[in-house]
């Protein structure tokens, strides 16, 4: 197959991302003006609890970003133009297939038309996966990744980015999931197992049960705390023991070669090991 024949299609990505935008009521376009930059600037600074003058991602940089061949984008609601979400991806080795988007917000019912509208610029201009990284103790984003959006959590990083100031992370470790999403891949369920079933493996920190284990050792399912943020404000020492007790179950699930596949309404991630091509297709 030729390379331009194997080319995803574009244009129904296209109108996928009109329609996502139309339905939360947006128009998502890239933005290049020093204006509106330094507009998403402050977007992210109110949303992480920074000083505007110390942003999650200054306005300098995203200028960078944007003349190097990246580009912001960002959501401006109908009804007067008010800001309602942004994101800001680079290409990332190899160039010519894989990005990384750096930061991403969005108000309630906003964030899956900006990830449309990033994904559509994307497939345009030959991209072909996008990885980020998010906090896994944060389950309403987990859900939206792995669920909305069909990415898969692939890397565990132990305190990614050190000690952190921001008003959301403060007090805590900054351990991240790093996502991968297939550009070209529709959005399909995936199996989730028998969870009730499987055996306790670990406790939390709360004394119910943390992880799970299938007895085929095919799948792995391992619980959040309902809210990390306000946990981690009300008691930073509670939070920090949720903190390393995901991370020990997540670290040996991936190192085995499990990868988050998806993410439960009540807290639950599912990580499941692929199969082989002879264990999907036995002799």
């Amino acid at each position: 197959m030729t390379a331009e024949t194997d080319r995803p299609p574009v244009r129904t990505h296209a109108v996928d991302a009109d329609h996502a935008a139309r339905a939360a009521g947006v128009t998502v376009r890239t933005v290049h003006d020093v204006t509106g930059i330094a507009a998403v600037a402050d977007f992210f600074s109110d949303v992480w609890r920074t000083p505007r003058q110390a942003p999650p991602l200054p306005a300098e940089v995203m200028h960078s970003l944007v003349h190097a061949g990246g580009a912001v984008h960002a959501a401006y609601t109908l009804d007067g133009d008010r800001l309602a979400g942004a994101c800001v991806a680079a290409f990332g080795p190899p160039a010519s297939a894989d990005a990384y988007s750096l930061l991403a917000a969005a108000d309630r019912g906003v964030g899956y038309a900006v990830k449309q509208a990033q994904r559509c610029w994307l497939l345009e201009r030959g991209a072909r996966t996008l990885r980020w990284t998010f906090d896994p103790l944060v389950g309403r984003n987990a859900r939206f990744n792995l669920v909305k959006l069909g990415a898969r959590g692939t890397e565990y990083l132990v305190d990614f980015y050190g000690r952190m100031a921001d008003g959301v992370n403060e007090g805590d470790e900054s351990d991240r999931l790093t996502v991968t999403w297939d550009l070209t891949a529709p959005r399909e369920g995936r199996e989730t197992g028998d969870r009730a079933a499987a055996p306790v493996t670990h406790l939390a920190p709360d004394g119910a049960p943390l992880a799970r284990r299938s007895r085929d050792d095919r799948q792995v399912w391992c619980r959040v705390p309902d809210d990390i943020v306000a946990l981690r404000a009300a008691d930073p020492a509670l939070a920090l023991r949720w903190r390393h007790a995901v991370r020990g179950v997540f670290t040996g699930a991936l190192a085995e070669g499990l990868t988050a596949t998806g993410m439960s309404r009540d807290g639950w991630y599912t990580l499941s090991r692929t199969l082989t091509r002879e264990e999907e297709s036995p002799a």
